[in-house]
């Protein structure tokens, strides 16, 4: 009972550290599509003024900010990967 009681502790923990990692995710996506939403509408307004190699340096941004995004989900599975085999490890012993 008293294992248990500690096993549901440990993974308690392990949730609540997926649930922060996910906030942090979130708030980053949420960060990105502002700023994809601000260079989408200035490059709206500026369509007419703006010389083409505006569309080039969009574009790098954008493929930068894929990049990060990729990284950024990259290491929250290993976090997420490292927790669960954390958990199997302290529930073999």
């Amino acid at each position: 009972m008293l294992s248990r009681l500690q096993e549901l502790r440990k993974e308690e923990e392990t949730l609540l550290r997926v649930k922060a990692a996910l906030h942090d995710q979130l708030n980053r996506l949420k960060v990105e599509e502002l700023a994809l939403q601000s260079m989408i509408s200035s490059s709206e307004k500026n369509v007419m003024v703006s010389p083409p190699g505006i569309t080039e340096e969009t574009q790098k941004t954008l493929g930068q900010m894929d990049n990060e995004a990729a990284i950024n989900q990259t290491e929250l599975q290993l976090s997420i990967q490292d927790h669960e085999e954390e958990e199997e490890d302290e529930s073999d012993s």
